[in-house]
């Protein structure tokens, strides 16, 4: 590999051998879902600023604090998974999750010893949408339901993770395995 010189001073890394794939999946349903969190959270505005109950103040509080709190976890825990981004480097797959990139894996390459294109995955094989484990099938990032990337690991476990293009994730990955193999 050749080096590529640094401005700073600072040891340089090698220069990348291939080209970056990146790739991406989008679940428009996960905005509805959103939406169901703004009404919750809404609701205990409303609720807050027009007080009329008359059975106390406790149950009030109580009321305000259950929607908005309800409203902010749908929120966020839908936008989270609004969309996940794929990209494969010289040296790692990472997938970010959202608007804000979290949660976030970086599965390195030379833990990965096998890639597979699992052409039909459905939330309901892992349960729902978002990040899964389970205990027969591994872990995954599941945002809709298609083509998906399965990653086997060195210690025996996978990952899986819904992308558009998951054959050319594969490949990438399968690239990258056999770049490291060879020794170039």
């Amino acid at each position: 590999m050749r080096e590529i010189p640094r401005a700073d001073g600072l040891p340089s890394e090698p220069a990348p051998t291939a080209k970056t794939w990146t790739g991406r999946a989008t679940n428009r349903v996960q905005w509805l879902l959103s939406a169901a969190g703004a009404a919750f959270l809404a609701l205990g505005i409303e609720l807050a600023v027009d007080s009329s109950w008359v059975s106390g103040f406790i149950p009030l509080l109580m009321a305000v604090v259950g929607c908005v709190t309800a409203g902010v976890l749908i929120i966020f825990g839908t936008l989270a998974f609004v969309h996940v981004a794929v990209k494969v480097d010289d040296h790692a797959l990472e997938v970010r999750c959202g608007h804000i990139g979290l949660p976030r894996r970086r599965i390195l390459l030379s833990h990965v010893i096998g890639a597979e294109f699992a052409p039909r995955v459905t939330p309901r094989q892992w349960g729902g949408w978002g990040y899964r484990w389970r205990p027969e099938q591994g872990m995954a990032v599941v945002v809709r339901r298609g083509e998906a990337v399965v990653l086997r690991l060195g210690d025996g476990r996978t990952f899986t993770v819904t992308v558009d293009d998951a054959a050319g994730a594969v490949r990438a990955v399968r690239d990258r395995l056999r770049l490291d193999a060879t020794g170039v």
